[in-house]
């Protein structure tokens, strides 16, 4: 507990950057193998805890919020695995929700063990300590006061280590909040450490009974044991998916009749199909998905009719899939009418994620699954797919996309570098367009390399190396970033390209004619 609270300290509350959040996520699964009672680390625990370390390589290549976020929300689900358990999602959540009252009670406990722990007589074991060195101070304190050089140097020494702890206490010395911040992360280390929940909650109660908690009952099911039983919903339940077929099959037919094979023309508007339609077709494949677990379920799987039902079924994920493809159609279209950008990015994720979801109610349907393994499955992948997204250099493939189009003559693209906040990873992406034939998104790229040449403080020379103190630390080194040192040598090695724009009117000037020119294709 005392080396989280100090790794915390030293990397949140006195970090300034993400490379300190890096060194707490490279530190803490270390501290948990160590720190728990009786440690069962299988195969959950490191796999989660190589997420965190690849996590913390991008912290340090390249830090963003979402990272920061994504991480501190795996450690509940490291604290969870090093005991053995399956990381679930949700029972990683609860782990985070209990920790601070299990972190309240297991410090009480803590303090009456540690009260009413067994000894003879510790005060007498003190005192073999305690005896010794008090005669060494006293009479080692006589014999240096008899010699006056010795004395003048102990003076000198004393007054050095004196001066060294002031200014240490100076720097260091903790305030009211973060006397809290060590109390919060002390309380909710113990209760990472020592949980309350010892059962998964999606083997309790409602979810239990959802997910068909009794072994017993799930297998007499997979195996057809039983007695079959004709569901009165049947009926219902085959009319709806022949009439979703037919729906989805007109629909299709319509979908791929008008935005497949064919040239745009000059009023297309891509806002509502390409961008807005996405998200509503993308609302209909989560819908279904629903609808198609819903259906298998309960009675439903007794019925001696399930098999035509699920030819249905077959039949009508066929459709589902093909509507993907369609939403996967509609987003190129919009970036290939002006580029990539980091919402269209996380669009992809976003369908990937909802195919993904309805793929698994597939698979539950074939193996006759029950709830609580659809709900596991599917925050899984969520969960994963959030992790990958983390994971992903977004920029670097943005406004490379962009970048390429560009050069090759195409464009509208140029409208996505102007109107959106671009990192390291990004800038690194535009240096293709220093040389485009396009002079004003030419001299702007140039503009915005200035202008992150000054950000970065690109030095014209090298600058003298700098003692510690000097440097703030910890400040320098918990804000460290690797892409941001990528991208200054590569300025340095540019400095001819961006240069003529240090001055700020000519920046500004460049920077305006290029978003007035570009905002053309918005």
């Amino acid at each position: 507990m005392v080396l989280l609270i100090v790794l915390a300290d030293v990397t949140i509350y006195r970090g300034h950057g993400y490379a300190g959040v890096a060194a707490l996520l490279l530190g803490v699964p270390i501290l948990f193998l160590f720190g728990y009672p009786k440690p069962r680390p299988r195969r959950g625990f490191w796999i989660v805890g190589a997420m965190l370390w690849l996590l913390a390589a991008r912290l340090i290549w390249l830090g963003e919020p979402w990272g920061v976020a994504t991480g501190l929300a795996l450690i509940p689900a490291l604290a969870l695995a090093v005991s053995g358990r399956v990381p679930d999602v949700m029972d990683s959540a609860t782990m985070a929700v209990q920790s601070p009252f299990a972190g309240i009670h297991g410090l009480v406990e803590y303090i009456v063990a540690v009260a009413t722990v067994r000894g003879s007589k510790p005060g007498r074991r003190w005192l073999s300590v305690l005896m010794p060195l008090a005669a060494l101070c006293v009479f080692g304190g006589i014999f240096i006061l008899a010699n006056p050089d010795v004395v003048r140097w102990v003076e000198r020494w004393a007054n050095h280590v004196a001066r060294t702890i002031e200014e240490f206490v100076r720097a260091f010395a903790p305030d009211p909040f973060e006397v809290a911040f060590w109390i919060v992360v002390g309380v909710v280390s113990i209760g990472l450490l020592r949980p309350l929940m010892r059962r998964s909650l999606m083997s309790m109660g409602f979810f239990g009974q959802l997910a068909f908690a009794n072994p017993a009952a799930r297998r007499g099911l997979q195996s057809g044991v039983g007695q079959p039983e004709r569901s009165p919903l049947y009926p219902a339940l085959r009319n709806t998916l022949g009439a979703v077929i037919v729906l989805f099959a007109v629909y299709l037919c319509f979908e791929y009749v008008t935005l497949w094979f064919r040239e745009f023309s000059e009023g297309f508007y891509y806002g509502g199909y390409a961008h807005e339609g996405a998200a509503w077709l993308t609302v209909v494949l989560a819908l279904a998905t629903g609808v198609l677990s819903a259906i298998f379920r309960g009675p439903v799987l007794r019925d001696p009719r399930t098999p035509r039902l699920r030819r249905l079924a077959w039949f009508w994920s066929a459709e589902n899939l093909l509507l993907a493809l369609a939403v996967y159609n509609r987003l190129f279209i919009y970036i290939k009418f002006n580029g990539m950008t980091r919402m269209r990015t996380v669009a992809l994720f976003g369908i990937s994620v909802v195919v993904v979801g309805f793929l698994l109610v597939v698979l539950k349907i074939i193996h006759q699954r029950g709830f609580r393994w659809l709900v596991r499955s599917q925050l899984w992948a969520l969960a994963v797919t959030v992790f990958l997204y983390c994971l992903t250099p977004v920029d670097a493939i943005v406004h490379g996309y962009n970048a390429r189009r560009i050069v090759a003559g195409d464009l509208p693209p140029a409208v996505q570098i102007t109107v959106h906040p671009i990192n390291a990873e990004g800038i690194l992406a535009l240096r293709p367009l220093v040389d485009a034939d396009n002079e004003i998104i030419r001299e702007g790229v140039r503009a915005m390399l200035a202008q992150r040449a000054i950000k970065l403080g690109v030095p014209e020379e090298p600058r003298p190396r700098e003692s510690s103190m000097a440097r703030g630390w910890p400040k320098r080194w918990t804000a460290f970033q690797f892409s941001d040192r990528v991208l200054a040598d590569a300025l340095r090695e540019m400095r001819p390209k961006w240069e003529a724009y240090v001055a700020q009117p000519d920046r500004q000037e460049a920077l305006a004619r290029f978003s007035e020119y570009a905002y053309q294709w918005y």
